[in-house]
């Protein structure tokens, strides 16, 4: 935790002893009264909180003094075929913290059912992964996160409108069927926005890699060796990220 977040009603409110950030004040970065740490504004501004009390049953009282508007996201949207809980926790965590600026969980063919039916998106695990890492990379932006049930679904849902990726640089990831690698798409594309689609554990089915094409995403590998959806990912993004000039 490179800095602590508050929702805007927390940020005026005195922090519990019992709450996980109080805990990590205290007993992590050893704070006392007159002491001040890095705090920002889920979704605003990023600045320095200074503890002006604590009581005796550990409530931390403190002012907030914003210093930045915090780190802007990238424009990167992902969407990821919806793997494993387990391994979604630590995906979420991982491309919150390198800054992308959306996630759809996707079904897809081969997803396994149960995945889709497990409560890490309603229970608020998810958002709570997605929180953990921003505020490891001590930023204050959370990804949006967004769920569909399928491609065909997420398809027709853009299609209502306009879309927001009618200019942006779509790519599908696959090792099977695939026009050219993911590094000399990006070396002849000056993309200022992507839409990366990553399939689930077992990949893409040809119908999908069809409809994925239909919606103008051009098919690319990222090498031989077939990766987990999260280390796909997270490498995707690091790569797609670096071409951009966002890692430099």
């Amino acid at each position: 935790m490179n800095i602590c977040l508050f929702t805007p009603e927390e940020i005026n409110a005195p922090l519990a002893k019992n709450d996980e950030r109080a805990k990590h004040i205290i007993k992590v970065l050893h704070k006392n009264p007159g002491d001040s740490f890095d705090a920002g504004i889920i979704g605003g501004a990023a600045g320095i909180a200074t503890i002006t009390a604590i009581s005796d049953d550990g409530e931390i009282s403190f002012s907030f003094e914003p210093k930045s508007a915090g780190k802007k996201l990238y424009p990167l949207t992902l969407i990821i075929g919806f793997p494993r809980p387990i391994q979604l926790r630590r995906l979420l965590r991982d491309v919150a913290g390198l800054g992308v600026q959306k996630v759809i969980l996707c079904g897809t063919d081969l997803t396994e059912k149960s995945y889709l039916d497990s409560n890490v998106v309603s229970d608020g695990t998810a958002y709570q992964m997605l929180l953990d890492g921003t505020a490891q990379a001590a930023s204050t932006h959370v990804p949006v996160l967004e769920v569909a049930r399928s491609l065909d679904e997420l398809f027709e849902r853009k299609t209502e409108s306009v879309s927001e990726w009618e200019m942006a640089s779509k790519i599908a990831l696959d090792n099977r069927r695939f026009s050219c690698s993911l590094h000399e798409f990006l070396a002849h594309e000056a993309a200022h926005s992507v839409v990366a689609a990553i399939g689930s554990e077992r990949g893409w089915t040809e119908r999908e890699r069809d409809l994925l094409e239909n919606a103008g995403f051009s098919l690319c590998s990222m090498g031989k060796r077939i990766l987990r959806t999260e280390t796909a990912a997270t490498v995707a993004s690091s790569i797609i990220l670096d071409s951009m000039g966002f890692l430099n």
